[in-house]
């Protein structure tokens, strides 16, 4: 991977988690003021939608904070090392901790009147997208995993080679 698109993926990493924490000083207290506003009837979503609007910005937020340590380790040459797993796993773990919080939502916003069934449906299909994002790194992982196998097995033949010579 060239400087030049380290610097911009860097950059978009910075852009978005300065965007979250936005969301998450901002946006979240106004929207907490707006929902204080609502009818009896939907008032007891209050808490519920809000908490998981704040625990779902914090797993992207860890999946910025590990994507950029994927990228140092891409920079360093070491990504494909034991050490990449780690990042990897806790992205697959956030991933589908967001898809539950969707989920969670769909859940939240499904009795009663307040919200369209069409719209539930919608949040429903956002969960299992979020879902399938999660299985493609799971698969990505198991990818990064033959890698390092390889890559070990080629450092063992090297080292073989270089005691007979």
């Amino acid at each position: 991977m060239g400087n030049l698109t380290v610097l911009a993926l860097r950059a978009v990493l910075v852009v978005l988690l300065a965007g979250s924490v936005f969301v998450q000083a901002v946006m979240v207290p106004l929207l907490a003021v707006d929902m204080r506003g609502l009818d009896a009837e939907v008032a007891h979503l209050r808490t519920p939608v809000l908490t998981i609007i704040v625990l779902g910005v914090v797993t992207a937020q860890v999946v910025l904070v590990c994507v950029w340590r994927l990228v140092t380790m891409v920079r360093r040459g070491t990504v494909f090392s034991y050490g990449a797993f780690r990042y990897v796993n806790i992205v697959i773990g956030a991933m589908v901790a967001a898809a539950v919080l969707v989920f969670a939502l769909a859940v939240v916003l499904a009795p009663g009147e307040a919200v369209a069934p069409g719209i539930v449906l919608l949040v429903c299909g956002v969960s299992l997208a979020v879902g399938g994002v999660a299985l493609i790194v799971l698969v990505l992982r198991m990818l990064l995993a033959q890698a390092v196998a390889r890559d070990v097995e080629a450092a063992r033949m090297r080292a073989e080679l270089a005691g007979v010579i």
